[in-house]
């Protein structure tokens, strides 16, 4: 009788997932524009598990607390901004943006005690952001979010933003930092250089593509405007959860500058609001009623985009061990870089911030990504012949 041992490349590799942590990630997020919250009410955000208030004072600042009232737990989020303070619904205590009941109307005096969680708040570039820290620490000078270049220019659009929930962790949206391979398959993109540069609480991807001619041909049929030849994009991460892509698209005679924002803040741990923003530049191509239209039509083709990853998180499962090729990007070393957010701060090891580098070798995908262009229109001109 014969026994046969499995080898190690027999076996069957088993999926790893260990549960999500309730731990939110340290750092600056992304409430969305900053006029939204400038309306004279309250509003309710639900993120890091729990409901927060937003609302903006008489003095123009926009503050955050925690939605319910110390008092007898009334929604300050269903309240009234009075002067620069938030009013309970339930018995009209005032709170005020740094957390301390400032009044209370009926009561000869306010309790000692009286304070609620305020989050750090900073507005820029016309967009709000909330600082998140586990520990209670204020936000250090050296982690910020650069300001972005046209923002507030006037030779830029206005930012065209858009809001989704995804429910899935936010570890995800993350991973398509370094996954070269999804753009081609699930965006029609052609990748034909990238890059990954981690740094710091900084995580870049530089991506070089050019048009697939099968999508272009499906999404606008055989005519209609300059085509375009490729496209430019250096998108970096600034933390856990906000990215700024500075993207340009090359068309015949001129190229198209552009600001991409891809950002995201936790709802709770298998939940997260989506964010993207896109402000394009005016240029003699691209004058500025035209620039603006492009702004939108960019802007709907990103949530077109976006509605593709949901469709994949939706239906794949969460893994820890992903099974990687030599052509598959770093995906373990940027999970190591992305676990400095949910450690405490004296708790980040060097491996999780020391630069890495790493460009894919794009020889057999690009050989393979043209094969497969060519056999759709070849399809598509054969089956048109036949109709």
């Amino acid at each position: 009788m014969i026994h046969v041992t499995a080898t190690e490349s027999d076996a069957v590799r088993a999926i790893e997932a260990e549960a999500i942590s309730r731990r939110f990630a340290r750092g600056w997020h992304c409430l969305g524009l900053a006029d939204k919250f400038k309306d004279g009410k309250p509003h309710t955000v639900h993120a890091f598990g729990q409901k927060l208030v937003v609302f903006t004072g008489a003095d123009g600042k926009t503050n955050v607390l925690d939605a319910y009232c110390r008092h007898m737990g009334g929604d300050l989020s269903q309240g009234t901004v009075k002067g620069n303070e938030i009013a309970c619904p339930f018995h009209d205590w005032r709170w005020g943006g740094d957390g301390r009941c400032k009044s209370i109307p009926y009561s000869r005096r306010v309790p000692l005690r009286a304070r609620t969680s305020a989050w750090p708040t900073l507005e820029q570039d016309k967009l709000l952001f909330v600082w998140n820290d586990p520990e209670g620490n204020k936000p250090p000078a050296d982690v910020t979010i650069p300001q972005i270049e046209g923002a507030t220019r006037d030779d830029w659009t206005d930012w065209r933003w858009t809001e989704t929930v995804v429910h899935t962790n936010a570890r995800e949206v993350m991973d398509n930092i370094v996954d070269m391979a999804h753009f081609f398959y699930i965006h029609k993109s052609f990748p034909t250089y990238f890059k990954n540069i981690f740094e710091g609480h900084t995580a870049t991807q530089i991506m070089k593509g050019r048009s697939r001619e099968d999508a272009r041909q499906q999404r606008e049929g055989s005519g209609g405007g300059p085509r375009m030849l490729g496209n430019t994009s250096v998108a970096a991460y600034h933390g856990p959860s906000f990215m700024i892509d500075e993207l340009t698209y090359h068309y015949e005679g001129y190229d198209l500058s552009s600001i991409l924002i891809n950002c995201h803040y936790p709802i709770d741990e298998k939940s997260f609001s989506l964010h993207s923003g896109i402000i394009v530049q005016h240029s003699d191509a691209l004058p500025p009623e035209a620039a603006e239209a492009t702004a939108q039509k960019l802007s709907d083709f990103i949530l077109a985009g976006f509605e593709q990853d949901i469709e994949i998180w939706r239906n794949k499962t969460r893994i820890d061990n992903p099974l990687l090729c030599e052509e598959d990007g770093p995906v373990y070393q940027l999970r190591r870089w992305y676990e400095q957010f949910y450690v405490n701060a004296a708790d980040v090891k060097p491996e999780m911030t020391d630069r890495f580098e790493y460009e894919i070798d794009t020889t057999r995908p690009v050989e393979s990504w043209e094969k497969e262009v060519a056999e759709n229109l070849a399809r598509r001109e054969a089956e048109g012949a036949s109709a």
